[in-house]
Order: structure tokens, then C-alpha cells, then sequence
């Protein structure tokens, strides 16, 4: 049986997740660019994050013990401002200079302009080895904090993730975790045309990796995939968590849309798009 806090977290988080949806419209309608489907994928798995998971500081960015989260598929920003602006990592009205020359929120995270953004990122398949080196040096310090790590199952494709998990197997990694964002999507057409996956699952397993398949846009499911990492501290392996997600998901004309990718909604799509997510409660 959940208990009343359980369900009082879930509730909040989820509510959480919805400012985030309606934040990250609101930057990409503002700039007119941007990328919608995937930000809106990981809304909830960036929601569990920041307002429960990450032992974080907004007036410390650069805390020492902080964990680190690394958003290996940078193209989906939006998601990590909107989470970083919600916690006051810097004011709400920032959001509106998306992509903007000079701005701090850039089209990708940039860690010299951004408070909060702990390795910029851009290039597909690069962001997991930073990843990897940052749980390394942990380890070394004899550190306790946690380095999370959001990928794309497009960004999978590239060979650099499979030499990073590797990496990860090699040096007995149980600080890092990697989350795929399982949408099924990429720009140019879905996973399975452009170059099939196949099992997500069993390949980190076959790698080495504690593997757990989740609902991404469940919140419970979520948190017991992070509470499942932290009760198997000193494993040994490095934990990946396939979170089965769906791209645009909140916004029905979006979901599952390979045009929205990388497109920014017009104002009658904004103004729809904001109705369907609906009223915070």
C-alpha cells in the first residue's frame, strides 16, 4: 500500500513535471526554434531529478558534493532550463531569451554561461564518456555523490556510448546512472528505419550494466527505479534504467510526431498545446 507522503510526493512531482511541459513550450514559442519531443519526453524522468533525486544546492551550483547530471542529448535544453529556472538557479524570466545571442540558454547547455549545467554538451554520443570520467573521479576522491546521465535512444546508435559503458564496466562504476530516453524517435524518421536498436535492455545487460525497463512517464515507477540504484549501492555495476517514454508526450498533436522534433509551435499551436496540459493545481 503507497502512504499518504508517497502519494503526496507523486502528486507533487507530477505537478512539478506539467511546469516544466508548459516552461518549456512557453522558451520554444518564445524563440520560435528549438526541440519539443524530446524535452517534452523526459519531462518526468527531469522532474523525479531535480525536485526529489539530485542532491543539489541552486545557491551552490558548484557545490563539491553535489551529484552531477549530464544531459548527454543536449539538443533537449529546454527541459534542463525549465528544471534549473524552477529550482532558482536563475530568474523565470530568463526563460524568454531561449537561443538568443548573449543569452546564458543557449540552443545546447553551456556550462561557462549557465549556473547549474555541470558539462556542456551538444554532440551526440559524447556526453555519457564526460559522464563516465566524472563518476571515475569520484571514485578516486572517495566521494559519495552520483553522476546521472540522460541519453537518447537515437544518440544510442553512436558507437562512443557503447565504448563508454565499456568504460563504465571496466572501472566498476555503481555511482553512475544512465537513463535512456526510450521515445522511438529521431530527427530524421523513427529508431527502427534509421538504424534498428533492438534490444535495449539486453544490451546493456550483455555489457555489464544492472538494467531496469520502466514506464518513463510514471512517476512511482521512476522513483522506485532510483530507490531500487540506491538500496544496490557497492554493486559493482553501473545502472542503466530504459525508461519506454513517448516523444511530445502532454500534447496530443505532438506525440509520436517526428516533425516535432525540432520544431517550435505557432501561436494557435502554443495557445492548444497549452490548454491540453492543462491547469496547475
Amino acid at each position: 500500500m503507497t502512504s499518504p507522503t508517497e502519494l503526496q510526493m507523486n502528486a507533487h512531482l507530477e505537478t512539478m513535471a506539467q511546469k516544466l511541459r508548459k516552461t518549456i513550450l512557453t522558451m520554444i514559442h518564445q524563440a520560435a526554434s528549438g526541440h519539443p519531443g524530446g524535452s517534452l519526453s523526459a519531462a518526468d524522468i527531469v522532474a523525479v531529478l531535480y525536485f526529489e533525486e539530485l542532491r543539489i544546492n541552486p545557491q551552490q551550483p558548484q557545490w563539491p558534493d553535489r551529484d552531477r547530471f549530464v544531459l548527454s542529448k543536449g539538443h533537449v535544453c529546454p527541459v534542463l532550463y525549465s528544471a534549473l529556472a524552477l529550482r532558482g538557479y536563475f530568474p523565470m524570466d530568463v526563460i524568454y531569451t531561449l537561443r538568443k545571442e548573449g543569452s546564458m540558454l543557449q540552443g545546447h547547455p553551456d556550462m561557462k554561461r549557465c549556473p547549474g549545467i555541470d558539462i556542456s554538451t551538444g554532440s551526440l554520443g559524447q556526453g555519457l564518456s564526460v559522464a563516465v570520467g566524472m563518476a571515475i573521479a569520484g571514485k578516486r576522491d572517495k566521494k559519495d555523490y552520483r553522476v546521472y546521465c540522460l541519453i537518447g535512444d537515437g544518440e544510442s546508435q553512436e558507437g562512443q556510448i557503447w565504448e563508454a559503458v565499456m568504460s563504465a564496466v571496466k572501472y566498476q562504476l555503481d555511482n553512475l546512472i544512465i537513463i535512456v530516453d526510450n521515445n522511438g524517435l529521431q530527427n530524421d524518421d523513427t529508431c527502427d528505419v534509421v538504424m534498428p536498436l533492438g534490444d535495449l535492455e539486453a544490451k546493456f545487460a550483455a555489457f555489464g550494466c544492472s538494467v531496469q525497463t520502466i514506464d518513463g512517464h510514471s512517476i512511482p515507477q521512476i522513483r522506485a527505479a532510483f530507490s531500487a540504484i540506491r538500496k544496490a549501492e557497492n554493486s559493482s555495476k553501473p545502472h542503466c534504467i530504459i525508461a519506454k517514454t513517448v516523444k511530445g508526450k502532454g500534447v496530443s498533436f505532438m506525440e509520436n510526431v517526428v516533425a516535432w522534433h525540432g520544431s517550435a509551435p505557432n501561436q494557435q499551436q502554443f495557445d492548444l498545446a497549452i490548454r491540453e496540459i492543462g491547469e496547475i493545481q
